[in-house]
């Protein structure tokens, strides 16, 4: 397996442990959100995305997204910054 940089771990409810790659941070209305993508899946995977909560000791949370408009108003920054990178691509 290839060595990648920015791989975290996280579990989920039953305690299963999965690594994901933090594909790109970004910010939308002053929040700051991660979009990770399994590492233990295909390439053709969806990609995940979590709010980051800053903790009082330089660490963070990831929060699953369960507002509906604050997720959709996540994917289009994230939608809008790839079709930005294709476009300088075909440059």
């Amino acid at each position: 397996m290839e060595e990648k940089d920015n791989v975290i771990t996280l579990v989920d409810e039953e305690g299963k442990e999965e690594n994901f790659e933090v594909l790109m941070t970004l910010e939308v209305e002053e929040k700051e959100y991660a979009i990770l993508v399994s590492l233990e899946g295909d390439e053709d995977d969806e990609a995940y995305i979590f709010r980051i909560l800053a903790e009082d000791n330089d660490e963070y949370t990831l929060v699953a997204i369960e507002d509906d408009e604050e997720y959709e108003n996540v994917v289009a920054a994230y939608e809008a910054i790839l079709d930005e990178e294709e476009d300088e691509d075909e440059e």
